[in-house]
């Protein structure tokens, strides 16, 4: 048992990292590309750490009702998804308003 996983480190970075995230990374892009704010983002993360949680309780025997793990996967989830959200929103604003911004770098824009 570790502080960050509970059965192994692989399980943890199966279910919560790639597949969790990968669902995280998804969700951010498809909020940003529809111009949601990120408090509704990190509302769908807090869902999506319970999901997560049921797998690690479901396929590995972890713990259903921890807190601290759950908090642990909501961490790293919101993490990617904003991950995912702020490649995308910039994204958008060089390529909707490119006459008022240009990229400069992978997650920022400046005015031109």
């Amino acid at each position: 048992m570790g502080i960050i996983w509970e059965n192994s480190f692989w399980v943890f970075f199966f279910v919560t990292v790639v597949i969790g995230g990968g669902a995280g990374f998804l969700s951010g892009r498809s909020l940003a590309s529809k111009w949601r704010p990120i408090p509704q983002l990190i509302f769908y993360m807090v869902l999506l750490g319970v999901a997560v949680r049921f797998f690690h309780y479901a396929l590995f025997h972890g713990t259903l009702l921890s807190i601290h793990y759950y908090a642990v996967d909501v961490i790293v989830l919101t993490g990617i998804s904003l991950l995912g959200y702020r490649l995308t929103r910039v994204s958008q604003m060089v390529t909707q308003y490119r006459w008022l911004y240009a990229r400069s770098g992978p997650f920022t824009w400046r005015e031109k």
